[in-house]
């Protein structure tokens, strides 16, 4: 059973990253990493900040719709997608998590010392 769920796994990312990969599928490869460099470089200020310089909701919108956007690019068997949109959601995940760290640390900043 764990053998036959192996080989439909690595059928399907066969499929998805060889037998789909042509000419046009690398040209969107080059297209979504030129889009993705947005939120690199969105990403690497919000590093450097330790801090998330968008509000929250940019975060929460961008977690759901990247999630739903992975689904949809797995059921397509998209490779581009695929690629584009796991990276991204990685990134809204750890900003949200300096937003999240920074409004606790702001939180217990502004508690009455006992």
């Amino acid at each position: 059973m764990i053998v036959d769920l192996w080989h439909t796994i690595g059928g399907y990312f066969y499929d998805v990253f060889v037998v789909k990969l042509d000419w046009w599928a690398w040209v969107g490869v080059l297209a979504q990493l030129l889009f993705t460099t947005r939120f690199v470089v969105q990403w690497i200020a919000s590093e450097r900040a330790g801090r998330s310089v968008v509000p929250l909701a940019f975060w929460l919108f961008s977690i759901g719709g990247g999630i739903l956007l992975l689904i949809y690019a797995l059921f397509r068997r998209d490779p581009v997608f695929i690629l584009g949109q796991a990276f991204g959601v990685w990134v809204y995940a750890r900003n949200l998590d300096f937003v999240l760290r920074e409004r606790r640390a702001e939180r217990l900043r502004k508690e009455p010392k006992t």
